[in-house]
């Protein structure tokens, strides 16, 4: 098995009394709910192709085995905010690989979340890289670093948030990274 030529990224919640029923209505609303999912480390493979949820799915089969990064959170706290997210680091050179990172917390918004997963695989990558700069300098002084370089070429995110059940049901909300082979 070779690394995977294709990947797609989606996000999703669900609320249920259940704890598993919630998790499943996630992956049914990011509409990877048929397949059996595999968590990975969070390494984006070298000259992989980003493609539609729609253009993924139409790709795989119910049951397959699905590789994907995945950042779960769940709560049955009435109201609490909750979010997951994907990062993505990708490099310039098309022949070297590039970073994923999953992050899900309490209390942070979708922005924040989303955000601090893009900065997590864009420094991950930029020590791979070489790329210097102050670990503790803000986001935005490092982003500017980091595509000044000239070594990456694109960050972004995907994050899902949500607010618990006002009624206490269990409340998951998901983020994934999901390969092709």
């Amino acid at each position: 098995m070779g690394a995977p030529r294709k990947v797609f990224f989606t996000k999703g919640v669900g609320m249920h009394k259940d704890r598993l029923a919630s998790f499943e209505l996630a992956l049914r609303q990011a509409g990877i709910e048929k397949y059996n999912l595999v968590y990975v480390s969070s390494i984006l493979p070298p000259n992989i192709l980003r493609v539609s949820v729609e253009e993924g799915i139409a790709e795989l089969q119910a049951g397959e085995i699905v590789h994907c990064v995945m950042a779960k959170i769940d709560t049955n706290e009435p109201n609490r905010l909750i979010s997951a997210a994907i990062g993505i680091a990708v490099p310039k050179e098309q022949d070297a690989y590039g970073y994923l990172s999953e992050h899900h917390a309490y209390g942070e918004t979708r922005d924040i979340s989303g955000e601090y997963a893009e900065d997590l695989a864009a420094t991950m990558l930029a020590t791979t890289l070489g790329i210097e700069f102050d670990l503790n300098a803000a986001w935005q002084e490092r982003e500017q670093i980091y595509k000044a370089s000239g070594k990456i070429i694109t960050t972004t995110n995907t994050c899902q948030s949500a607010a618990g059940d006002p009624g206490g049901k269990w409340t998951t909300a998901i983020a994934a990274a999901v390969f092709i082979d």
